[in-house]
């Protein structure tokens, strides 16, 4: 630096560390203030805000560069002007809370900014505070609320949350992923007049009126070209209307002469039906007349035929009387067959009856010679009680001892069931905890399909590992209380909560080869540690940390299997990371400056605690616990592991019962066994106890049956002489039978052939009677035929009588004419131009109706539609010209606006470009800046195209996040800055860090164009924030170096001598 002058700073040291802030400054002819534009920063007070306790920062009017160590607090500035400009606090990406930005243990801090301004400057404080998280704003020394301050930066055209403006570190990389249409908003907002930006978005907001007005003159000329379409096809259909009542009007006519054509047509029939009738009355007398004799004839024949008839009857019922007769005798005649027949057969009946009795008494005697002999060796056999007693007693021995077994049988039955009972309900609560895994396992497959895959994968196929495989962690963890999981969840990354954990690593390999590589699963797998760190003790005991509310270590919260436990003991240290409660979060001041302490937690919030290695100095972040979603469902392992066991000691009694049972069961078998062969030997002996008693009772009777078979014999001589006696008492009676029916079959004959006699004469008057008849009946015939006709002619002369009245009333209603009133003239004319014919006007009707049928779907609302849409159309023409005239109008208002925005646009652009392509001339590479858009009328796809060139055998590439390095990126970024920077219309920028990715060559030339360009008298105040500075680096006399200090063995800023400090540097630089 050269001629460096010091300026007044005010700070307080801080307990543990000390920071300071020194200031250069430049020497001017012009007063100190002369070279601030509108809204420039004069200093900036910090009080308890981050790593400051109490600073002043007093930036020059042109290129302020902020130089030190990373950790020092430079960032800190850029912060707080950030916060102290009402800025948000997602600009900064640090925090999300302002209440964050408080240096750690103070309850509030402050921010006070003075800025520019001609007509009296502006001072704006911030009073921060952590408890509830709230400012408190004063504006020149009065209260006010954020709103106002907004607005008075907004007056001075500052925009903290605009990247071409404001770049903190954070917010570096997101300036290459801008988009065109951001990029262009940034720059109008930052470099354009005031009116630009307003202007654009007029544009835009006038484009999608002019849209929704082109939509709807669009929308209304395609309505009204529908409806001119929809008139033309209509037009047809009125002209065919028209043509439809033309025939209507003609068939009305037809209809009218038609009942006058009729009337005609009966009347005329009615004078032929009355001459007709007359004639048929004179044929129908003469006919009568001619009957008479054919008719006394046929009468004398009926008187004839009558007796005859009589006298046939009388024969008829003798023959039939005759006919009974002999069907009597007949029958009674077979019945005389049947009873000799019977009385043979009862005969036969006693003789086979004889032979068979001589068979049974021979049989009998048999038997008893048998009975006899049995008996006789029955007698000589011993007394066999004493051994059925014996049986029996042996017989109750066994009941007994069955009873008993029964017994046992029943106890052991009663058990068996109350265990089974016991083990179906162990087995409904190991259901129950093995649904909760389910719902684990869903839950997995629901977040990461592929991990759950690879699980199936696994379950089928552990075998081919050697060592312990373990399911991903979040299934196996078991949390001993719901509650606690958010924490281990927490703790945990998803990343590793999802991993499987491996025994040996050959394992894992092998694994990762199958569900990576080979089924293209994107899974996590880990390696447990060689030597177990499961049982690691804590760095602390919890009883020493009592006293600040923790109770456990997060590794007493849940139970895992040894390897999962090593893994988490290893990486993420649960075994020493304490729990708190309400009282830790009260104390958490106090807690973190406990040794050893790196993440606690407290009932709602994580701590992650960090000590400097250089200042011991501890930073402190705070993150909110958010609720579990996978590892609240806890399944206690102790209760389960018990359950398991009560179902093995329930399903070994259950074993042990069966044994029992079956042995009890061979007992029973046995003791049956038994039982059956005493009760088949008792069953002998009765048998042959009693077996000499039986047979006497046997042969006794056997003996009275043979004496009563012998006393009840047949006496078969007698009934054969009865026999023959019935038959010829049969015989005779069959005989006289025979006789009466010869003389009645007789005389049937005789009286049959008197009969014939009789119906031959009937036969001959009855064709006489014929012959008449049917002469009468031709001549009746004819009277019928005349006298019907004669009552058909007279129906007919009244119906037509009547018809010719009817149709006479028919054709002066339908003509509308009074019954006394004579045809008039008009229609004699148009009648006499029609058929004077039925057939002819029935065929011309029948035409007629035919071409108005022709016309279908035709109404008269056709034609009161066709007017209606006339007048409509005409209507619609109207305002279809009002509204393209009104269109044409407001694209003649875009059309201005858009000269007042594009035009100075395009030269702004052009400025930009200009400055852009010759700071990237002098770096020997090439950069363009150019308007993009597509089409000119969408003002909402406006764009800023930077392209870019490093390399001389490269083409020009627009600059993107992907395409370009880092430090190329920061590069492009910074000159694209610089050259806004020249059209200076914020009040200052400020960047931060920019220059950390680019290579020591790019880094010098950017910083000479910096240098350059914002020390000009022109140009805008910069900031310009750097923790490294190249050597040799050329420097201006305008520009402002500020130097951030930290550290613990610092001076405190009140013996800060800058003075002092810069001769001593200078008297170091001529001795070498």
């Amino acid at each position: 630096m050269t001629d460096m002058r010091k300026k007044p700073r005010l700070s307080h040291p801080n307990r543990s560390t000390q920071t300071s802030v020194s200031t250069g400054s430049q020497t001017n002819a012009t007063g100190p203030d002369d070279r601030f534009v509108e809204g420039a920063i004069l200093h900036i007070a910090m009080k308890n805000f981050l790593t400051y306790d109490y600073a002043v920062v007093r930036p020059g009017p042109n290129l302020n560069m902020i130089v030190g160590a990373n950790g020092t607090g430079k960032s800190s500035i850029v912060c707080a002007i950030c916060l102290g400009l009402a800025g948000k606090t997602s600009v900064l990406s640090r925090g999300d809370k302002v209440g964050h930005y408080v240096k750690h243990g103070c309850n509030k801090g402050s921010i006070e900014i003075e800025l520019f301004k001609s007509g009296g400057n502006v001072v704006i404080n911030r009073e921060i505070h952590v408890e509830n998280n709230q400012s408190v704003w004063m504006l020149n020394g009065k209260h006010c609320n954020q709103k106002t301050v907004e607005e008075e930066v907004k007056a001075l055209h500052i925009q903290v949350s605009n990247l071409c403006q404001f770049l903190p570190q954070e917010k570096v990389g997101e300036f290459a992923k801008m988009s065109k249409i951001e990029l262009l908003e940034a720059t109008e907002k930052s470099v354009g007049p005031p009116e630009m930006y307003e202007y654009h978005c007029k544009l835009k907001t006038f484009r999608t009126s002019e849209r929704e007005m082109e939509n709807a003159v669009k929308e209304r000329n395609s309505y009204l070209e529908k409806s001119r379409q929809r008139n033309e096809r209509n037009k047809h259909d009125v002209n065919r209307y028209y043509e439809k009542k033309r025939h209507l009007d003609i068939i009305e006519l037809l209809e009218k002469k038609k009942p006058w054509v009729e009337y005609e047509t009966s009347r005329k029939e009615l004078e032929g039906v009355k001459k007709e009738r007359d004639e048929a009355k004179r044929q129908l007398a003469a006919l009568k007349r001619a009957q008479v004799p054919l008719l006394t004839k046929l009468q004398f024949t009926e008187e004839q035929r009558k007796p005859i008839e009589t006298q046939m009857k009388a024969k008829n019922t003798a023959i039939k009387e005759a006919s009974l007769s002999c069907k009597q005798k007949q029958d009674l005649l077979d019945r005389i067959h049947k009873e000799i027949e019977h009385i043979k057969q009862t005969l036969k009946m006693k003789q086979t009856e004889e032979d068979d009795q001589r068979k049974r008494i021979s049989n009998a005697k048999l038997t008893i010679e048998d009975l006899k002999a049995e008996l006789a060796k029955v007698a000589d056999q011993p007394d066999l009680t004493p051994r059925i007693n014996a049986v029996n007693n042996e017989l109750r021995h066994i009941q007994v001892d069955r009873a008993k077994m029964e017994g046992e049988k029943a106890d052991l039955r009663r058990e068996k069931d109350n265990l089974c009972a016991e083990l179906r309900m162990l087995e409904r609560k190991l259901s129950d905890m093995n649904n909760m895994m389910n719902i684990k396992e869903e839950k997995l497959r629901v977040r990461h399909r592929d991990t759950h895959t690879a699980l199936q994968w696994l379950r089928q196929n552990r075998h081919l590992f050697s060592g312990n495989v373990h399911e991903p962690i979040m299934l196996v963890i078991n949390m001993k209380d719901h509650r606690f999981a958010k924490y281990v969840e927490t703790h945990i990354s998803f990343h590793d909560l999802r991993a499987f954990v491996f025994q040996r690593k050959d394992d894992r390999e092998k694994f990762m080869v199958q569900v990576r590589d080979k089924m293209n699963l994107k899974v996590n797998s880990i390696s447990a540690p060689a030597e177990s760190c499961s049982r690691q003790p804590p760095s602390r005991n919890i009883e020493s940390l009592r006293c600040f509310g923790f109770f456990t270590f997060l590794r007493e919260m849940f139970d895992a299997p040894d390897e999962v436990m090593s893994y988490l003991c290893h990486q993420y240290k649960v075994h020493d990371v304490p729990v708190g409660n309400e009282q830790t979060k009260a104390m958490i001041r106090t807690v973190i400056e406990e040794p050893y302490l790196k993440v606690l937690y407290t009932t709602d919030e994580r701590y992650t605690v960090r000590r400097s290695w250089y200042s011991k100095r501890i930073n402190t972040s705070n993150t909110a616990v958010h609720p579990s979603q996978y590892l609240n469902i806890t399944v206690d392992a102790e209760a389960k592991r018990q359950v398991e066991q009560q179902k093995k000691v329930a399903q070994l009694r259950l074993q042990d019962i069966d044994e029992r049972l079956n042995a009890l069961q061979k007992e029973a078998s046995s003791l049956d066994r038994r039982d059956n062969e005493l009760l088949s030997e008792k069953k002998n002996l009765c048998d042959l106890n009693g077996k000499k008693r039986q047979l006497q009772q046997k042969l006794s009777t056997k003996q009275e049956r043979l004496r009563q078979m012998e006393n009840s014999g047949i006496d078969l001589k007698k009934i054969q002489e009865e026999t023959k006696e019935k038959i010829a008492a049969a015989n005779s009676q069959k005989t006289s039978v025979v006789a009466a029916l010869m003389a009645q079959m007789k005389l049937r004959a005789k009286l049959t052939m008197e009969k014939v006699y009789l119906a031959l004469g009937s036969v001959g008057l009855m064709a006489e009677k014929t012959k008449l008849e049917n002469d009468c009946r031709e001549g009746m015939g004819g009277v019928r035929n005349i006298d019907q006709r004669c009552c058909h002619l007279e129906e007919r002369k009244v119906l037509l009588t009547e018809r010719c009245k009817s149709l006479m009333k028919r054709a002066k209603s339908m003509c509308r004419m009074q019954p006394d009133e004579a045809l008039p003239q008009d229609l004699q004319t148009a009648f006499s131009q029609l058929p004077d014919t039925l057939d002819e006007l029935d065929a011309m009707l029948n035409e007629e109706r035919s071409r108005a049928e022709c016309f279908t779907g035709l109404s008269k609302t056709v034609v009161q539609e066709y007017q209606k849409r006339e007048q409509e159309i005409k209507q619609l023409e109207q305002e279809v010209n009002a509204k393209n005239a009104a269109l044409t109008a407001f694209r003649q208002n875009i059309s201005e606006a858009k000269e007042r925005w594009l035009n100075p646009l395009k030269r702004l652009v052009e400025q930009i470009n200009d400055k852009f392509g010759d700071f990237f001339c002098s770096m020997q590479c090439a950069g363009e800046v150019d308007l993009h858009f597509e089409n000119e009328e969408e003002y909402d796809k406006y764009g800023i195209s930077i392209r870019v060139k490093f390399h001389n055998s490269s083409q020009l590439h627009e600059l993107t996040p992907f395409h370009q390095s880092g430090g190329e990126r920061s590069v492009s970024t910074m000159l694209y800055l610089m050259a806004l920077q020249e059209l200076n219309r914020c009040p200052f920028r400020v960047v931060d860090e920019i220059n950390q990715g680019m290579d020591p060559v790019n880094e010098r030339r950017v910083f000479d164009i910096v240098v350059h360009t914002a020390c000009k008298e022109t140009t805008s105040q910069y900031f310009f924030i750097t923790p490294k500075l190249l050597n040799n680096l050329e420097y201006a006399q305008e520009m402002t170096v500020l130097c951030v200090h930290n550290g613990a063995r610092m001076l405190p800023p009140n013996q800060w001598d800058e003075e002092a400090f810069t001769r001593r540097c200078l008297r170091r630089k001529a001795q070498t």
